[in-house]
């Protein structure tokens, strides 16, 4: 039958019916007129959100706008730039447009989704006052008061994505010789130094850490849920960043990610090397194998220990 040939939508893969994707496919093709390239594009970037969705365990049909909003954060994230963003948010409204239109959905939540803006390639940054204001201003008397405090202490003084925050493991941490091993994007390896303040932190997570009922499987990770002992989730994360830096007043647009570029924004105000910062960072482009092997690590530590604030202000004091 001409229905079954296969169509770039055959391995879309998640929650999705194939019968639904043909429809959407001969929508696409017979009522918009899009070409090859287009198709292929659209199924793609809908690959992306059905992988995202299924991780995180959401229904494709009941996704709700901050679901879409943590999906852009998601791929800002992992490097994808505003031009980029668009296309895929496209893609996305076309699904979403076609569902509501065939009544598989009530309600199309793309419709108040807005598009980056082209040009626009970085996010907000926060000062070191603003997030002393964020750290200081959590409640270490609420249980989850310390795990949270040391989350953002991280994710500043290690630049990590949230994905990195939430995929850390014990294992990974080399507290004495002052490094954290990073497992980013394609699954590349990266040592990032970690700031004492940032070590003071985790053995304070750990106290608390140890009376956690954890979940068989998940003993590696560092930051667990303290009601069921598996691993936070990237949404989880999201959200209360967001509450934390309303509760502090910072009305910018904050999101993890904000952290990372704020680590990166403060080390290259300090004075650090832009190619060090890079690298810390986990940037595709200059982390070859080959380049990573011939950077010095103790030279790596030093740019970090003398340029990041958390470091200069300490000093030798946090030792």
């Amino acid at each position: 039958m001409e229905q079954s040939e296969k169509t770039p939508y055959n391995d879309v893969g998640g929650e999705v019916s194939q019968a639904l994707l043909r429809r959407y496919y001969q929508y696409l093709q017979l009522e918009r007129g899009l070409s090859g390239n287009t198709l292929e594009a659209y199924a793609e970037d809908l690959r992306k959100l059905l992988k995202f969705l299924s991780d995180e365990g959401l229904d494709f049909r009941t996704v709700a706008l901050d679901d879409l909003h943590q999906f852009m954060a998601v791929l800002a994230d992992l490097g994808v730039g505003s031009r980029s963003l668009a296309r895929i948010l496209s893609g996305i409204r076309s699904f979403y447009r076609f569902l509501h239109v065939e009544k598989e959905i009530a309600q199309d939540p793309t419709e108040l989704l807005e598009s980056p803006k082209v040009g626009r390639h970085l996010p907000e940054v926060l000062t070191v006052e603003e997030i002393d204001a964020m750290i200081e201003g959590i409640d270490l008397s609420l249980s989850e008061g310390q795990r949270n405090r040391t989350m953002l202490e991280m994710l500043y003084s290690c630049g990590l994505r949230v994905s990195e925050l939430c995929s850390l493991r014990l294992s990974d941490l080399y507290l004495k010789e002052g490094f954290i091993r990073v497992k980013g994007k394609g699954d590349k390896e990266r040592l990032v130094p970690i700031s004492g303040r940032a070590v003071k932190e985790l053995k304070n997570w750990f106290c608390c850490r140890n009376q956690i009922r954890i979940k068989p499987g998940y003993e590696d990770i560092v930051f667990l849920s303290l009601r069921r002992g598996t691993p936070l989730s990237r949404i989880t994360v999201f959200y209360w960043v967001k509450e934390v830096a309303a509760a502090a007043g910072i009305r910018k647009n904050i999101s993890p990610h904000t952290f990372r570029h704020s680590f990166a924004t403060h080390l290259l105000e300090g004075g650090a090397n832009l190619r060090v910062i890079q690298i810390m960072l986990g940037h595709e482009s200059i982390t070859t194998t080959e380049i990573y092997t011939h950077v010095d690590k103790s030279r790596l530590r030093k740019e970090i220990i003398e340029h990041h604030p958390r470091n200069i202000r300490q000093g030798n004091s946090s030792n």
